[in-house]
């Protein structure tokens, strides 16, 4: 059985500072492989050698929808960042009204930048949305409905929202939220959405899954993720297992 981290953070220092222990124990967990997200320009070359370094690891190039400082993410400069071959995606991008104050343009703005860019060279968006849900799927609509394809990573939005997105083109990521006490709405979603609309990420190093909620997260941790997504749709762990590292593969990775 192999498990796939489609959403990881280990060029963050709680994770690199112990790689090597961090890919042990992805080995011993069956987690074959990770996908280490982008959230701004400047830390992008430690993202970068983390997927030259490991033939597991892949990279992302992209600006999180919280960060308004550091280089601006124009559509050439993803473009031309996202030429290495370990890049699979653009992002982490979207909008997030949760953490932000005043005029929110700027957020937009750059969302688009990502939505025109992944256009242009073909690759999947893997997209951040908290409390701006109308938003980003309407920017979607607009920039890239029948043109782009991606993720909601984390997600915890409705099941409409879902249903939505899966119509945009989009997969469900579930990350270590659906095993938390308080996330039935979340656990509800998922046993909706199809399996072939699935992926299970960590977010790393945040979000640790019960039964490790408050410790650093790292990847390997993934299988609590698909243990619980299996246990809510009822079936068994192989056969999620397999179909969320299918749709990986289907996702980032056909050419």
């Amino acid at each position: 059985m192999n498990i796939i981290d489609s959403h990881c953070h280990i060029n963050f220092p709680e994770l690199v500072s112990d790689i090597d222990g961090v890919m042990e124990r992805m080995a011993e967990n069956h987690v074959s492989n990770a996908l280490c997200v982008s959230v701004n320009l400047e830390k992008f070359p430690e993202v970068l050698s983390l997927a030259e370094r490991y033939e597991n690891i892949y990279a992302s190039v992209g600006v999180h929808p919280d960060t308004q400082s550091g280089e601006d993410p124009t559509v050439e400069r993803l473009v031309s960042l996202s030429a290495h071959p370990k890049v699979v995606a653009i992002g982490e991008t979207g909008l997030d009204y949760f953490r932000t104050e005043g005029d929110t343009t700027w957020q937009r703005d750059r969302f688009r930048a990502h939505i025109q860019a992944a256009r242009e060279v073909n690759k999947p968006l893997i997209i951040h949305t908290r409390e701006a849900g109308d938003d980003t799927l309407g920017i979607l609509r607009e920039e890239g409905e029948g043109l782009v394809r991606g993720v909601m990573h984390c997600f915890t939005e409705t099941l409409e929202f879902a249903r939505a997105s899966i119509d945009l083109g989009f997969f469900i990521s579930f990350s270590g939220i659906i095993t938390f006490k308080n996330a039935q709405e979340i656990r509800d979603v998922a046993k909706v959405v199809p399996l072939e609309s699935i992926l299970i990420e960590t977010d790393s190093p945040y979000l640790a899954p019960v039964p490790n909620r408050g410790k650093t997260n790292e990847p390997s941790y993934v299988r609590y993720v698909l243990e619980e997504v299996a246990r809510v749709k009822e079936l068994p762990i192989d056969v999620v297992a397999q179909a969320t590292t299918q749709n990986f593969h289907r996702l980032f990775l056909a050419v």
